[in-house]
């Protein structure tokens, strides 16, 4: 376990308020969360890397972010200058420049790197693909933003553990206590990627309970959940299957629980039956008809004829975008570490503003 320690670092005056962010691998997510911080106006992208020239590089040229090479090896680097590319250096240069880096590298890769953003003195954001353990800090805005304040470097847990916060968090904060049990309906893969399966079967995750239920323990350990999981072949979303078990004398309803989370930010809750979203596909081409970017849908998907609460059990159903959903959080957790915002739900809603304009539809 990684000592958890208060590290201020950079101090941001009123005259200098720009938080300047580097982005660790720019791929299905990091391409995202550098949009999303470009959006804000209190933080500027200083530089992406690559591991290599790739088509990857193209999108981050015509975006206009600076674009270094993941390794310092002089020949590695020189290869981005012999496919036309302008390279800053390489990740020790980018380093050099930042107040906090977003490690959207490839999992497993996070306790090597974390090594080296320690020595940079800069402060630092893994994904859910890293263990907590790695961290000794995990983070969901709605969660724990508070205890992540001004700590040296965190993990924005997985995008399944996100969209169990943001429905649980609340129906804790509302009844004192809480136990779940969740079946976690896995996309086999991301869109983009052709290495993957299964391709006609359903895989069982064979570790009990899967990871996601302890994950969701790392923001709130006051939530007792457990959870399974099975792989699916499908690529657009994941779907969860939850029970929740309130305690006695909760005075909720359904409808009341359903109030409770259109209260939420970046949850969404639609009657299935009234508007002919039955399916996850149908909630992507919704997200689509929105005019977001990559047709991405940041918000969790609850349908309302899909809820359920007799005497002490709520059953419901919600849908997960696995490569969106943590994408904001990222940009909350980055104010948390830099101690510019205590208000989780102040900078969720300048978040989400931002993103809005952004994608023009503010």
């Amino acid at each position: 376990m990684v000592d958890v320690v208060q590290f201020i670092g950079p101090v941001l005056t009123s005259e200098s308020m720009t938080i300047k962010v580097a982005i660790n691998g720019y791929g299905t997510i990091g391409k995202r969360v550098a949009d999303a911080v470009a959006a804000q106006d209190d933080m500027t992208i200083i530089g992406v890397t690559k591991t290599r020239p790739s088509f990857g590089c193209d999108l981050a040229v015509r975006k206009g972010y600076p674009l270094f090479c993941t390794f310092d090896e002089p020949s590695k680097i020189q290869a981005f200058a012999d496919a036309g590319y302008a390279c800053g250096g390489g990740i020790t240069d980018l380093l050099s420049q930042c107040d906090v880096v977003i490690d959207c590298s490839p999992g497993k890769a996070g306790a090597a790197n974390l090594e080296r953003y320690k020595a940079a003195g800069v402060k630092w954001i893994f994904q859910g693909g890293e263990k907590h353990a790695t961290t000794g800090m995990s983070y969901t805005s709605c969660a724990n933003h508070t205890e992540n304040l001004n700590a040296e470097g965190t993990r924005v847990v997985s995008c399944n553990t996100t969209g169990l916060s943001r429905t649980l968090v609340p129906l804790l904060e509302a009844c004192g206590s809480l136990k779940v049990e969740c079946t976690m309906i896995r996309r086999a893969a991301d869109p983009g990627d052709s290495k993957k399966g299964p391709i006609n079967a359903i895989t069982p995750v064979l570790k009990v309970p899967s990871h996601h239920g302890p994950d969701v323990m790392t923001v709130r350990p006051e939530i007792d959940i457990t959870s399974l999981a099975v792989a699916v072949p499908t690529t657009i979303m994941h779907m969860h299957a939850i029970v929740a078990t309130l305690p006695d004398g909760h005075g909720m309803t359904t409808e009341s629980v359903l109030n409770l989370w259109r209260q939420q930010p970046r949850v969404i809750i639609m009657n299935g039956g009234e508007t002919g979203i039955t399916s996850t596909a149908e909630v992507m081409e919704f997200a689509r008809d929105i005019g977001r970017t990559w047709g991405d849908l940041h918000e969790i998907f609850v349908w309302e004829d899909g809820v359920k609460l007799e005497d002490n059990t709520l059953w419901y159903f919600q849908a997960i975008h696995q490569e969106s959903d943590v994408v904001p959080e990222n940009v909350d957790a980055v104010r948390a570490l830099m101690g510019t915002e205590d208000d989780w739900k102040v900078s969720v809603n300048k978040t989400d503003a931002a993103i809005a304009a952004f994608n023009g539809l503010a």
